[in-house]
């Protein structure tokens, strides 16, 4: 995925993918691509013989869904914050008070 995304909005072929990587067969760049595709990772456009990819969302728009996921999955979504809060570096919590501090404010600031 660091590949495609990396490509920002513009499409990237298996090929270009395969190429980039290059300890991987096309083969295994072009089913992997295909797979992320059904999932709804990447979207996939046919331009003529060439199937081309694109991300669907950034690299960000995906740890932040992998992290909501882990959350909701932990039961105790009190408990999994605190703990997940104790192991952050003092740099990461600052940004995270300065985005919890933001979106406070669009909330409070919505009718």
């Amino acid at each position: 995925m660091d590949v495609v995304w990396a490509a920002g909005p513009d499409e990237v072929s298996a090929r270009a993918v395969a190429d980039e990587l290059g300890q991987y067969a096309y083969t295994t760049v072009a089913t992997v691509l295909n797979r992320l595709s059904r999932k709804g990772a990447v979207r996939r456009r046919m331009e003529g013989r060439t199937t081309m990819f694109a991300a669907v969302g950034t690299a960000a728009d995906r740890a932040a869904e992998a992290m909501a996921d882990a959350l909701a999955a932990s039961g105790d979504r009190g408990s999994a914050l605190a703990k997940f809060a104790s192991t952050m570096a003092t740099a990461d919590r600052d940004t995270l008070m300065r985005a919890l501090a933001l979106t406070a404010k669009d909330t409070a600031a919505q009718p």
